[in-house]
C-alpha cells in the first residue's frame, strides 16, 4: 500500500488528523531530495520527526528537469519536458519502492506492520509519500505514481489523503473569499494568465509564478503570498500599480530567507 499524504505547506500544525494517523501507521516514508541541503526535504523530515519519529525514511534523489529557455519556449515543448521529467521520477520512485518492499537488509531493520495480504502480501509494509500542499493542485505526484504502475514492474494499492492547499492558505491569510458572490474563479498558471484575462476572467488565481508579468493589469487588485506557512512567509495586497515594487522586494526577501520561493496570487478585475 502506498499513501500519498498532503502535508500542507510546511507547518506541522496544518496536517489533518487523517494525515497524522497515516504517518503513524506507516512502515516507511519516501522523501524526495533535490539537493544536499534541500529545505523542502528538511521540512518533510521535521514533520516526520514530530509525528512519526521512528519511521524509516528512504530518500529519493529527484531527477533534474530541463528548465532551459529553448526547451520551455512553447506549450508543446514545455509539456514534453515535463513528461520526460515525470518518467525519470517514476523510474526513481520505482527503484525506491522496490527497495522498501524487497530488500532483505532494510526489512531486517524495519518492523513492517501487517497489511491486507490480498493487497500486497503478508510481509509487505505500507509506505507514505509526503506531498507538499494538496496533491490535487499543480503537483505531479499522482501522475508519477500512475506512471510507476504503468511501467508494469510493481503492483500495489494506493490512495490519496488531501492536505491544506496554497490557495486555501492564501485566502485565509488575506481574509478574503476567492470569488465575488456567485461568480466563478479561474485557476491557472503564470504562463497562461493572459489567456484567462483575454477570455474575460474576473477572478484569477495564479500558480507557478517564475516572475511577475502584469503589464496592462495595473488597475486590477492583487492578493499575493510567498512561502505560505513557513517562517519566510510574505504577504502583499492592493492595486497592482501601487504594490508591484513591494511584491518584487518581498519575493526576493522570501527567497533570501529560505533559499527557495513559491508564490501565488489572486488577481481581481
Amino acid at each position: 500500500m502506498l499513501r500519498l499524504v498532503g502535508i500542507g505547506l510546511g507547518d506541522p500544525a496544518h496536517l489533518t488528523v487523517e494525515a497524522v494517523e497515516a504517518l503513524q501507521a506507516a512502515s516507511f516514508a519516501l522523501v524526495t531530495v533535490k539537493r544536499e541541503d534541500d529545505p523542502l526535504a528538511a521540512a518533510r523530515r521535521a514533520i516526520l520527526d514530530r509525528y512519526a519519529p521512528d519511521l524509516c525514511v528512504i530518500e529519493v534523489v529527484d531527477p533534474e528537469r530541463d528548465r532551459s529557455a529553448s526547451s520551455t519556449s512553447s506549450t508543446t515543448a514545455y509539456e514534453g519536458v515535463v513528461s520526460d521529467w515525470h518518467e525519470a521520477r517514476a523510474a526513481a520512485w520505482e527503484s525506491a519502492l522496490t527497495t522498501a518492499w524487497t530488500d532483505p537488509d532494510l526489512r531486517r531493520d524495519v518492523q513492517f506492520r501487517a497489511v491486507d495480504s490480498a493487497q500486497l502480501g503478508a510481509n509487505l509494509g505500507a509506505g507514505v509519500l509526503l506531498v507538499w500542499g494538496d496533491p490535487a493542485f499543480y503537483d505531479s505526484t499522482i501522475r508519477v505514481v500512475e506512471r510507476v504502475l504503468a511501467r508494469g514492474n510493481l503492483a500495489f494499492e494506493w490512495d490519496v489523503l488531501p492536505g491544506i492547499s496554497a490557495l486555501q492558505l492564501l485566502a485565509a491569510r488575506h481574509r478574503i473569499v476567492l470569488h465575488e458572490v456567485g461568480q466563478p474563479i479561474t485557476v491557472t498558471t503564470a504562463r497562461r494568465l493572459r489567456e484567462a484575462v483575454d477570455a474575460g476572467a474576473d477572478n484569477v488565481l495564479v500558480f507557478l509564478t517564475g516572475r511577475l508579468e502584469l503589464d496592462g493589469l495595473e488597475n486590477w487588485t492583487i492578493s499575493w503570498g510567498a512561502n505560505l506557512g513557513a517562517a519566510s512567509e510574505r504577504l502583499v495586497s492592493g492595486r497592482v500599480a501601487d504594490v508591484l515594487p513591494a511584491i518584487e522586494s518581498a519575493r526576493a526577501d522570501a527567497k533570501a530567507d529560505a533559499g527557495w520561493v513559491m508564490d501565488l496570487y489572486l488577481l481581481r478585475r
